[in-house]
């Protein structure tokens, strides 16, 4: 038996429920997990009634453990690892992984659901096949990472979503040309994530650009080299004005909003990119103009979903980064819980200067 945050139907109160925990299949490990963080995207299951899963639905899917037990045919860990659960992993057999594109893989490798409310055996949907809410999941060995010895749970969690779709998105989902110039819009944790990337990756100037003064500071922390702050002006005229007019090789919106997109169009040199990180809500619409904001000045619009990431080979580089002073992940822990507090902590995400909260079980 274990315990894990149960999302039972639309509108109802997330709650600490028993779990039974079916034993891993073929292929599959199952994690004790140590550290989960909490992450918008769980929210966002609660704010659009289920994002499509079916209930019940177990929370949590940016989670750091132990491999307790390994099911048949497992061959990349063992009991007493320590691992990142990622949420995705490419399959290798979908069209974009045959034409040699695994990044944008459209079939990710998962486990069986394998965990149960003890209350009425109902079969719970894992979010993003992680379910990492939870006190023990059951993952496809491909989504369990191994991580180095010295880097803390409650920092290595945040490789599984939140950091990687953020640097992620500035490595390796449009990677940013060294020497180029950035603008991140939204300075939360992932926008904070995509300025490290963008650092790591050599950009030459990263514009941030936020409506919170707090949250700026601390980009101009994490590597950005000019803060813009939407309440005072127009952002877009702003970061032309620091540009000399030009406008950013890349521009990422890291909020769901679809002002955020906006922007980072308006914001592109000619020949620039925008890319998409935050997830927009249903029915969201982009206002540019097609003429003279996209064609005219060549602007190409980009999306990724969680960075992109072959959690495989990026997330051992990341963790490695992280470990050689490259990355600051102990920056962006900026508050612990217990699993218990998960509920009410949720829904306040991101607020009060906030990067990341993790529950430590």
């Amino acid at each position: 038996m274990t315990r894990g945050i149960v999302y039972a139907e639309p509108g109802a109160t997330l709650t600490l429920e028993e779990i039974v925990v079916d034993p891993p299949g073929p292929r599959e490990v199952q994690v004790r997990v140590h550290a989960c963080g909490l992450c918008h995207s769980d929210l966002h299951v609660v704010e659009t009634g289920g994002w499509g899963m079916r209930f019940p639905i177990l929370l949590g899917h940016e989670g750091a453990g132990i491999v307790e037990e390994v099911g048949a045919e497992v061959t990349g860990v063992a009991p007493g690892d320590r691992v990142v659960v990622a949420w995705r992993a490419p399959c290798g057999e979908c069209p974009q992984c045959r034409r040699g594109d695994p990044r944008r893989c459209s079939s990710q490798l998962r486990a069986k659901r394998r965990l149960h409310r003890a209350a009425d055996d109902a079969l719970l949907t894992p979010v993003l096949r992680c379910g990492s809410f939870a006190e023990r999941v059951v993952v496809h060995e491909a989504c369990a990472v191994p991580i180095p010895e010295e880097l803390p749970f409650e920092q290595a969690c945040l490789l599984a979503c939140g950091f990687s779709t953020g640097a992620g998105a500035a490595l390796w989902a449009t990677p940013v040309r060294e020497g180029s110039t950035v603008a991140v819009i939204g300075c939360g944790g992932v926008g904070l994530a995509v300025v490290q990337g963008a650092r790591l990756a050599g950009a030459e100037r990263i514009v941030a650009v936020d409506v919170a003064p707090e949250k700026l500071a601390v980009a101009e922390e994490l590597g950005a080299t000019d803060a813009v702050d939407g309440t005072a002006g127009d952002a877009v005229d702003q970061v032309r004005e620091l540009t000399g007019g030009v406008g950013v090789d890349f521009a990422f919106s890291a909020i769901g909003a679809p002002v955020g997109l906006d922007q980072a169009v308006r914001m592109c040199a000619y020949a620039g990119t925008a890319t998409l990180v935050g997830i927009p809500l249903p029915d969201s619409r982009l206002g540019v103009d097609l003429d003279s904001e996209i064609f005219g000045p060549k602007v190409a619009i980009a999306v990724t979903h969680g960075g992109d990431t072959i959690p495989q080979q990026d997330f051992p580089f990341l963790a490695q980064a992280a470990l050689d002073g490259k990355l600051d992940l102990a920056r962006f822990v900026s508050s612990t819980c217990s699993l218990e507090d998960v509920p009410e902590r949720l829904p306040r995400i991101g607020r009060d200067g906030e990067i990341r909260a993790v529950a430590v079980f």
